[in-house]
């Protein structure tokens, strides 16, 4: 059995098992545009949260952490929805 990290291959002895990737890994990016747009408008007051308060009430955390790997763009659109200013957005996704 092998699997490959994006630069390496490793290969894993038949009579050992491979530990499960994190949840977190194992998918890229699943939330459509239109569902995220719909957890933020669910959330109010979000003016006095920082950013991962904000990430975290609307249920965007391990959507943004996925596309902060995988799709910048989305994950500049998560942050611009939650009201996180631009100097923010470019220093956490740089």
């Amino acid at each position: 059995m092998s699997f490959c990290t994006g630069l390496t291959e490793h290969r894993i002895p038949a009579q050992q098992k491979a530990l499960p990737l994190p949840a977190i890994l194992q998918t890229p990016c699943t939330m459509t545009n239109e569902e995220i747009l719909k957890a933020v408008r669910q959330d109010e007051g979000l003016a006095g949260m920082t950013v991962n308060e904000r990430l975290y009430v609307s249920g965007l955390m391990n959507e943004f952490d996925k596309s902060k790997m995988h799709d910048k763009i989305k994950a500049a659109y998560i942050l611009e929805l939650l009201q996180v200013d631009k100097p923010s957005i470019d220093k956490i996704l740089s």
